[in-house]
C-alpha cells in the first residue's frame, strides 16, 4: 500500500493543526498558572511560541502546491528589533 493512499485528508489536517494545539496548550497553561489581569511570559516561552508559529507556517506553505508535498519553502525570518529597557 502506498503511503499517500493510506493518509486521509483528516489525518493531514490534524497533523498540520498539531502545532497550533501545542501553542494553545502552552498559552492555556500560562493563563491557568498566573492570576490577575496581566500575564508574563519569559523570553524562552516567547521563542517557543515563535518557533511553533514558524513551523505551522512552513508546513502550510509546503502543502500549497497541489499534489506535491516537497515544494520549496521560503523561510519566514522576522526582523530583529532591539529590546527597550524600562
Amino acid at each position: 500500500m502506498d503511503r499517500n493512499q493510506s493518509t486521509t485528508r483528516a489525518d493531514l489536517l490534524e497533523r498540520k493543526l498539531a502545532h497550533l494545539k501545542i501553542l494553545s496548550r502552552l498559552l492555556g497553561h500560562e493563563l491557568h498558572g498566573q492570576t490577575g489581569s496581566r500575564v508574563t511570559l519569559s523570553r524562552e516561552e516567547v521563542l517557543e511560541v515563535r518557533t511553533t508559529l514558524d513551523l505551522f507556517i512552513e508546513d502550510i506553505m509546503r502543502g500549497r502546491t497541489p499534489g506535491v508535498n516537497t515544494a520549496p519553502v521560503t523561510r519566514v525570518e522576522p526582523e530583529v528589533v532591539p529590546a527597550r529597557i524600562n
